[in-house]
């Protein structure tokens, strides 16, 4: 998978009550490893960026949610959340999966195959008769 894939650019954007909240998530998450946060464009709006080897977006919202953090949630908001969870959870779940054979290691694949199969070129004489000089 190619490691630009990983990284991942998102928005949070937090209900307008309580006031302080978009503040505190703020330095909250600064303080955290390997996660680089934003002031966002909209007024309430954090922009983070981080990568799926360490976060996914859903654990990040699910982590200020416990903390008492409220999001902004209409039917639009929602649908691209839970889009952005499922797709972010199969690029993670893809990390642990063995890359499979393609074309560009065709050669080797037969090869394996090669070798790990017997092919009915042996010679029936036998192995005295085949190995005198």
């Amino acid at each position: 998978m190619n490691p630009f894939e990983l990284q991942k650019t998102r928005e949070l954007v937090f209900a307008d009550a309580p006031s302080s909240q978009m503040e505190q998530a703020y330095l909250l998450l600064s303080g955290m490893e390997n996660l680089k946060v934003e002031r966002g464009h909209q007024e309430n709006s954090l922009i983070i960026h981080y990568s799926l080897e360490h976060y996914t977006h859903e654990g990040l919202q699910n982590a200020l949610i416990k903390e008492g953090f409220q999001f902004k949630e209409n039917l639009l908001d929602k649908i691209h959340k839970h889009m952005v969870h499922y797709c972010e959870d199969v690029q993670y779940h893809n990390l642990s999966t063995p890359e499979h054979a393609t074309k560009k290691n065709e050669s080797e694949v037969f090869a394996l195959v090669h070798e790990q199969h017997a092919h009915n070129s042996h010679d029936e004489k036998p192995k005295d008769v085949r190995e005198y000089k």
